[in-house]
Order: C-alpha cells, then sequence, then structure tokens
C-alpha cells in the first residue's frame, strides 16, 4: 500500500510525458526523475491502492494496486521495431485478481491528448475469442444488454486490429451489425475524459462508476471465458 491518500496528479504529468517523447533518453529521465516519481508514479500507485479499497467497499469484483496493476515506463523494446527506451503514457489495470493478464479489465490511460479509460476483454486469442464470437451470436440480445450501460455513458467499441472481413468459421453470419462485432479483436469499450480530471480525487468516482458500468460486460465475458481458464488451473475456485 501507498503511504498517503491519492488527492491528484501533479500540474506536470503531461508537459513531463510530452517532453518525455521528446527527448527519449536516460539522460534526460534521470535529470527529472523527482518529477516523475512524485508528480506521476506516486499518486498512480496511491490511486490504484485508493481504487481496489473503494471496490472492496462497495463489492465491485476487481481489485488492483500499485505493485501488480501499474505498467511500466520502460519500453521493452526486445521484440519491437520501436527501440525507443520510453512509453510516452501512463496506464494501469483492475482485474479480477490484480494481475494484468486476467482476462476481464478495467483500464486507465493517461497521456496527452490522449487520456481516456477502458473496459472488457482485450487480446483475447484462440479458443476464447471464438468461443466469444459464438456467445454473441447464439445471445445477442444478452450481449446488447452487457453492453448498453457502457455505451449509454458514451464509450465506444476498440476497433484497434479490426478485421477487414467476417473471421473465418463466421462468413454465413447475415446480421450487419454482428458481423461488425465479429470483426473486433477486442471485445473491449473505452472512452476519453478530460484532463482536468487528474488534478483532484475526483478520478476515483469516475473508475468507479465506470467499472459498475462495466460489470454487466465483464460478467457475461467471464462465464464465456472461465471454461478455459479452469482447464488450465488459472481460476481459482471461488473467482467465477
Amino acid at each position: 500500500m501507498t503511504d498517503t491518500a491519492y488527492s491528484g496528479f501533479g500540474p506536470q504529468t503531461l508537459p513531463f510525458l510530452k517532453a518525455l517523447g521528446f527527448h527519449q533518453s536516460r539522460e534526460w529521465f534521470e535529470e527529472n526523475r523527482a518529477i516523475y516519481e512524485t508528480e506521476l508514479q506516486g499518486p498512480l500507485a496511491a490511486l490504484m491502492d485508493d481504487l481496489a479499497s473503494r471496490f472492496a467497499k462497495e463489492e465491485i469484483p476487481l481489485t488492483c494496486s500499485a505493485k501488480t496493476s501499474v505498467f511500466r515506463i520502460n519500453r521493452d523494446v526486445r521484440f519491437s521495431k520501436n527501440k525507443e527506451p520510453y512509453k510516452t503514457n501512463l496506464g494501469a489495470v483492475a482485474t479480477r485478481s490484480g494481475l494484468k493478464k486476467d482476462p476481464g479489465l478495467l483500464y486507465i490511460n493517461i497521456a496527452p491528448d490522449n487520456c481516456f479509460t477502458g473496459a472488457g476483454f482485450y487480446r483475447l486469442e484462440g479458443e476464447e475469442l471464438r468461443a466469444f464470437r459464438e456467445a454473441i451470436i447464439s445471445r445477442p440480445g444478452a450481449f446488447r444488454a452487457a453492453t448498453a450501460p457502457l455505451i449509454q455513458r458514451g464509450h465506444h467499441f476498440i476497433d484497434r486490429d479490426k478485421l477487414k472481413r467476417p473471421p473465418r468459421g463466421f462468413e454465413g453470419v447475415e446480421n450487419a451489425e454482428t458481423i461488425e462485432l465479429l470483426k473486433l479483436k477486442h471485445i473491449a469499450l473505452s472512452k476519453p475524459f478530460d484532463a482536468e480530471l487528474l488534478e483532484g480525487p475526483a478520478l476515483i468516482d469516475e473508475l468507479v462508476e465506470v467499472a459498475r458500468a462495466a460489470l454487466p460486460l465483464l460478467e457475461f465475458g467471464w462465464r464465456v471465458v472461465d471454461p478455459f481458464r479452469e482447464v488450465a488451473g488459472e481460476v481459482p475456485a471461488g473467482r467465477r
């Protein structure tokens, strides 16, 4: 747990990230490390710990922590064409376990001109993604109901990596709306938020509301993917 409660990010948060994108050097980062630690890293850690407490208090089945849920600002360049050493955003997730790879998440992204929240199932692959697509077809009303609370809040489906054609095995689907959903690689929705939310504790309330709106979709998806995770021994008893 962090030593202090979350009270907002520092005023240099977005300028620091913008400047980092320009400099991209260890020398510049070390010269400005104090700003990073006090105005970005510290507040993000406090945000995650305080958010976990709110989730527990309100019985929302998600959790997070400064230790397990925050993405490093150092970029992993080993297998990437982008060799810049630092990311120019802050990112963190809340999941059932608090671990980043646990399926079904709430995500926050903080970056110059790109602050947003996201929720759903990101980077599903193989049998899990196919099963999710089959569930969308077999239970269209339930899926619409599951995504409705987020859509009503202004969230939109994430179309990154979207297929140009229906996936293999789903070519016979005729409903145009369903076809567009099946092309998605990520069954998740996102919405930008105003950078002013970074200035105080109101961001926690916003994240709690997003999590509450996302619960129907998360529960829909957990019913789809948990059987695969149980076979692999990745879903402890009582987490469903």
